[in-house]
């Protein structure tokens, strides 16, 4: 019966040890109680780079004559709904303010 046992704990010892030196040879995270770990993730190459890579260079943004531009558009749109009405309200005079004094 203990010799039974005695070939258990060897077995489980050897097998502990070929997995160390596995994880050890190879390069691998050694994990024995399968807990979660960012490992995996953090393995992983960074891909920031390459997503800032695929979009285009936005030169709108530095360029202040089509910045200037854009923003006459947006008054000249403002004042044309004004005059017909359909602006936005002054500050206190909006939809919940009307709410509030019923």
């Amino acid at each position: 019966m203990s010799a039974g046992g005695l070939k258990k704990m060897l077995a489980s010892a050897v097998v502990v040890g070929v997995t160390e030196a596995q994880a050890r040879i190879f390069g691998q995270i050694l994990n024995p109680t399968g807990q979660r770990s960012p490992h995996k993730i953090l393995r992983k190459k960074l891909i920031g780079d390459k997503v800032a890579e695929w979009y285009p260079y936005d030169i709108k943004n530095d360029d202040p004559h089509v910045m200037a531009r854009e923003e006459e558009e947006r008054l000249s749109k403002l004042e044309s709904l004004k005059r017909r009405g359909k602006g936005p309200p002054k500050k206190g005079q909006g939809r919940r303010a009307a709410k509030r004094n019923k």
